[in-house]
């Protein structure tokens, strides 16, 4: 099998299609999305009965009587067993005879938004869920969707997540009523509009009972549409990072022990986008040297071809200056190297923004001293508006604009995502205090 077999791809007209699908739950507060994450895996045989036993003999369980809390699957703190909220992200692993997931549990507190980016900052779907007992059904026939609802939705956009479905949860608690469904869908349908979200899928469902979750039970007829397991399954996912041009940021020089007579001088890291091959053309950036694969190394021996995802380390018939942070690249598509960088960011630190202060970006391998010289504009979650800003607080949503001390050899977000995103650190705490995606 070649590399990208390997991985699990298939090329389906003219793209790269991935067996593999990764999705987040997100949404407000208590809106059942530990819970559908443990109905899923529950549902479709993806939890062992070491686990089962584990989480039926929990202290801190929050349903009646003798029925498990599914929600304990994937919150794990202790703190969060406790409070009945979801703090950090949890991975979960399973599988179906169809397609192999990741799902990604994320918190819905407010305070907790840096945590859902994360999430989100890799994943293919977002499952938005909205619990129908919250959601304000106004007498003239208008429905007010909650805060971090639009919020989530706004960041999914943002980091280009490419499949959003609105999981309409706890039909349970309003008799499974159509209407109060369709309103609520459209609601949203207004407001994914607003955002630019074209990819929208929504159904009803209960993650407690587990109506539509992997089976569709018989208490919403009127629902013609996929249980969420159906619908997830049939996604395409498209590996667009093989298409790319090369983009092959070094983390490490490596040599040899200084005691053999052959010279090694080998260049580690990960292909984020793209191939190289023996005898390709490369460029050195930001330095602008060129140079030629010699060898394409890995544990299992050398390869004719690396491919995005796969860790290498390539040798070069030339002696370059080379260190950790340099970006190799395609010589005829290079990145393109910036000294400001513009950009959209989600901040994620309860300080503001100090305008006066320098923050290190975090850039692939590559973190220089950096200053944000402006704030565009602000993004309003609820209008989709942007106003003019001059600062920037916890969970703000903005476009800035910030010089770096050394030029960075990036793309934009929406071409490829490892080179077209960054952290902001705080230089004093090392705190992660924004997330951005860079726009050329």
């Amino acid at each position: 099998m070649n590399a990208v077999a390997d991985q699990g791809l298939n090329h389906t007209a003219g793209k790269t299609e991935r067996g593999l699908l990764r999705f987040i739950t997100a949404g407000s507060v208590d809106d059942g999305k530990s819970t559908l994450i443990g109905r899923l895996l529950f549902d479709s045989k993806g939890i062992f009965a070491d686990q089962l036993d584990a989480i039926s003999r929990a202290k801190h369980k929050r349903t009646v009587g003798d029925t498990v809390d599914l929600s304990l699957l994937t919150d794990g703190l202790e703190a969060e067993r406790e409070q009945g909220i979801t703090i950090d992200v949890a991975y979960r692993y399973f599988a179906t005879p169809k397609r192999k997931f990741i799902i990604a549990d994320t918190p819905g507190h407010e305070q907790y938004t840096r945590n859902m980016v994360t999430g989100a900052s890799t994943a293919d779907a977002v499952i938005i869920l909205v619990d129908v007992s919250k959601v304000k059904l106004n007498d003239d026939g208008s429905v007010e969707l909650l805060t971090q609802t639009k919020r989530h939705s706004t960041i999914a956009r943002l980091l280009r997540i490419e499949h959003v479905i609105v999981a309409v949860n706890k039909m349970d608690l309003v008799d499974y009523d159509k209407t109060v469904y369709d309103r609520i869908v459209g609601a949203y349908n207004d407001f994914a509009k607003q955002l630019g979200l074209a990819d929208v899928h929504a159904i009803p469902m209960s993650a407690l009972v587990g109506d539509n979750v992997v089976t569709a039970g018989d208490k919403m007829p009127w629902y013609q549409g996929p249980t969420l397991i159906s619908l997830l399954e049939s996604l395409s996912v498209y590996d667009d990072a093989h298409d790319e041009p090369l983009r092959f940021p070094v983390q490490l020089v490596a040599r040899h022990n200084g005691h053999e007579a052959n010279d090694f001088r080998g260049y580690m890291g990960r292909v984020e986008s793209g191939k190289v091959r023996k005898g390709d053309k490369l460029v050195v950036q930001p330095s602008g040297q060129t140079g030629t694969v010699k060898d394409i190394v890995t544990l299992d021996g050398s390869l004719d071809v690396a491919t995005a995802g796969q860790s290498i380390t390539v040798l070069l018939d030339e002696y370059l200056d080379i260190s950790r942070g340099d970006m190799m690249a395609a010589a005829d598509r290079p990145a393109t190297q910036l000294k400001t960088v513009n950009a959209d960011v989600c901040w994620l630190s309860e300080e503001p923004l100090d305008m006066r202060r320098r923050y290190w970006l975090k850039h692939t391998t590559k973190q220089v001293a950096a200053k944000v010289t402006k704030v565009d504009t602000l993004l309003d979650i609820n209008t989709q508006e942007r106003r003019p800003a001059d600062a920037l607080k916890l969970n703000d949503i903005a476009t800035v604009s910030i010089n770096v001390q050394q030029p960075l050899a990036a793309d934009a977000y929406d071409a490829i995502r490892a080179t077209g995103s960054f952290i902001l650190i705080d230089e004093v705490t090392h705190q992660t205090v924004a997330a951005g995606m860079i726009r050329i």
